[in-house]
C-alpha cells in the first residue's frame, strides 16, 4: 500500500487524464479515486479504504479539495498539495501575505471591510485599479475600478454578496506587456514556462476567457522567483504565474495549487503530467 498513490478528481480534464496516462506509460500504480463518490468518516484511517498512503489532490471545486485534504490529513495520509498549500494558494489574501512574508514581490495591494474603506483604498492606489475576490478562480468577478463612479457602484454591489466577497481586495494596475508568465515548478524545480496573452479587446490573460499562448524560457530570474513563491505557499505542484511590470520588474500575482498545465505542456512540449507522476512517486521514497 505504501507503494501506491491515488489520484482524486471531481472531473477528469486534460490535465487528470494526462496524469493517469502517464502512470501507465510509467507502469507507476497510480489509481483513480472519483470525489464525488468519496464519504470519509472523521477519526477513522483512510489508508486501508483508498488503498494508499499518498493522494494527488486535484479537485475543481475548491472547497471540496480544501476540505477533503483536511479529512485526509487527519487520518495519517499524506496529500499533494498540503492543507496548508490549498488553503493559502485558494485565497488571494492569504497568498500574498504568504508571499510579502518570504520577500517575493508582489503588486502593491490594499485590503478593506466596508465599501466606504474601499473606496479609500481605490483612491490611495490611483485609478485604475483591480478589484478581486479572495477566493475565485479563471478571472471571475474581478472587476477593474476605472474612476470613483465606478468604484462606488462596483463596491456596494459586492455587499449584497456572500460575505466573503465583502474582504475587499484591491491591487494597483500593473503597467505591463498585454500578457503575464505561468512557471509550473513540480519538487521546488521549474519544469516548463509560457507567456500567456489576452485575447482581443480582454485585459485579462487567463486562457480560460480565450487567451493564447507560447513558451516562455526560463531565465535565471523567472527559476529563483518562481522557486521562492513556490516554498513561500510550501508547494509541491504549483503553477505561478507573474506581470512583468514596466516600473517594478517581475511580480508574482497568484500561485495556483491545482494548477492547469495543458496549454504550458502544449506550447513548451514538456510532459508535465509524466513530471508530476515521478515526482509524486520519487517523494513517496523519501
Amino acid at each position: 500500500m505504501g507503494s501506491v498513490a491515488a489520484l482524486v478528481s471531481d472531473r477528469v480534464r486534460y490535465e487528470e487524464k494526462s496524469i493517469i496516462l502517464a502512470s501507465r506509460r510509467l507502469s507507476l500504480p497510480l489509481k483513480h479515486v472519483d470525489a464525488k463518490d468519496m464519504v470519509l468518516e472523521l477519526g477513522r484511517k483512510r489508508a486501508e479504504e483508498i488503498g494508499c498512503g499518498t493522494v494527488l489532490m486535484r479537485c475543481v471545486s475548491f472547497y471540496r479539495g480544501l476540505h477533503m485534504t483536511a479529512v485526509l490529513e487527519g487520518s495519517g495520509i499524506r496529500v499533494i498539495n498540503s492543507f496548508f498549500t490549498s488553503n493559502t494558494c485558494g485565497n488571494k489574501l492569504l497568498s500574498s501575505v504568504a508571499l510579502e512574508r518570504h520577500g517575493v514581490k508582489t503588486p502593491r495591494t490594499l485590503v478593506a471591510f466596508t465599501p466606504a474603506a474601499a473606496a479609500k483604498a481605490a483612491n490611495a492606489l490611483g485609478y485604475p485599479a483591480i478589484l478581486k475576490p479572495v477566493v475565485g478562480s479563471w478571472g471571475r468577478l474581478i472587476a477593474p475600478l476605472k474612476d470613483e463612479d465606478t468604484a462606488e457602484a462596483i463596491l456596494e454591489d459586492r455587499t449584497y454578496m456572500y460575505p466573503l466577497y465583502q474582504v475587499f481586495y484591491i491591487q494597483e494596475y500593473v503597467n505591463r506587456p498585454p500578457r503575464d508568465i505561468r512557471c509550473v515548478v513540480i519538487g521546488g524545480r521549474p519544469v516548463a514556462a509560457i507567456y500567456r496573452y489576452s485575447p482581443p479587446g480582454e485585459w485579462k490573460t487567463n486562457v480560460a476567457v480565450g487567451g493564447s499562448s507560447e513558451p516562455c524560457k526560463v531565465t535565471g530570474e523567472i527559476e529563483k522567483i518562481a522557486v521562492k513563491a513556490s516554498k513561500a505557499v510550501k508547494g509541491e505542484v504549483v503553477g505561478v504565474d507573474m506581470m512583468e511590470s514596466e516600473k517594478d520588474g517581475l511580480l508574482v500575482h497568484e500561485v495556483n495549487h491545482t494548477t492547469e498545465f495543458k496549454a504550458a505542456a502544449t506550447a513548451t512540449g514538456v510532459n508535465i503530467a509524466e513530471e508530476i507522476v515521478k515526482y509524486v512517486f520519487r517523494s513517496m521514497k523519501k
